[in-house]
């Protein structure tokens, strides 16, 4: 097989896009989308297949696959668990299209997916450890080492999402919200898109979206300053806890969130009060690569 041709997919909850790129330039040379056959594996696997042999017949040349999902491999079962596509838990997903695409396939978290792109080729270009973090609907996070994503020994590496929020407030104590996860106070209770709309509101906002309370911090709104004032710091607290355990090069914003270009200035002159000796020098930037970091990271799973 030759090793020309980098094949990446992304699998998500409502499309699976898949993208070829030249191993040696990173040139994006095909692309597609198709909708997710959610419930439905069987149909999951054949539109996984069906867009690889799309990709290799167009470009009249074979490539390396790797998958992105909205969950891990289990290192004990190497079955899939923790996707909220839930329809892919317990299933063999990677012997299945090993099978079928006859050929390795190389699995990751779609959040280390997007850690992995901005460490190739973004806005992580250049540093051995960028942590790479998802603010959208939900947060998340991954992990690349010198380019390669690491999901840990138990598949959670980067699951940031799913600690608690640090150093809490009187307020924040009595605000807290259960997660999907089972437990309360998780950060992404507090990070994600949703839940910043939601502080707002619990503040004494308007029930709005993020992208709307977003507009009133613009047009000066005291409250909604006062809310997003809050959301930097919780960002910079709950960030300062990943600096003190893994203490990345940099750390990439990706995700509905990251937009907010008012976030960058005030995290990163807020970071440092909240790291171990009060001084850090990792920077917290915006992604390069926007929606595509995530299939480009699964292409990029074959880089070493």
């Amino acid at each position: 097989m030759t090793q020309q041709l980098r094949i990446g997919i992304d699998l998500g909850g409502t499309k699976i896009e898949c993208i070829a790129l030249s191993a040696n330039t990173g040139q994006e040379l095909w692309r597609r989308r198709v909708a997710t056959p959610r419930g439905d594996y069987s149909a999951t696997l054949k539109a996984i297949t069906d867009l690889v042999a799309d990709a290799e017949s167009t470009l009249a040349i074979c490539g390396t696959v790797g998958l992105g999902i909205p969950g891990t491999i289990s290192g004990q079962t190497g079955r899939v668990k923790n996707a909220n596509s839930t329809w892919l838990n317990g299933e063999d997903l990677q012997t299945d299209l090993e099978q079928r695409l006859k050929r390795p396939v190389r699995i990751s978290n779609d959040a280390n997916c997007f850690a992995v792109s901005e460490a190739v080729d973004g806005a992580g270009a250049g540093y051995d450890a960028v942590f790479g973090v998802i603010l959208g609907t939900g947060v998340g996070a991954g992990i690349a080492i010198h380019q390669q994503a690491w999901g840990g020994h138990n598949g959670v590496g980067g699951e940031w999402g799913h600690n608690p929020l640090p150093w809490t407030t009187e307020q924040e104590q009595r605000l807290q919200q259960d997660c999907y996860c089972g437990r309360s106070g998780c950060i992404e209770t507090w990070l994600a898109g949703p839940s910043f709309a939601r502080v707002y509101q619990q503040m004494g906002g308007e029930p709005l979206t993020a992208p709307e309370v977003m507009k009133r911090v613009t047009h000066q709104e005291p409250l909604a300053q006062q809310a997003f004032e809050d959301y930097c710091q919780r960002l910079a607290r709950s960030l300062a806890h990943v600096v003190n355990v893994l203490d990345p090069g940099i750390i990439v914003l990706g995700g509905g969130m990251s937009n907010v270009d008012a976030i960058y200035p005030k995290v990163n002159e807020l970071l440092a009060d909240w790291v171990f000796g009060q001084e850090c020098v990792t920077p917290v930037v915006k992604n390069q690569h926007g929606d595509s970091s995530g299939v480009r990271g699964a292409a990029w799973l074959w880089n070493t």
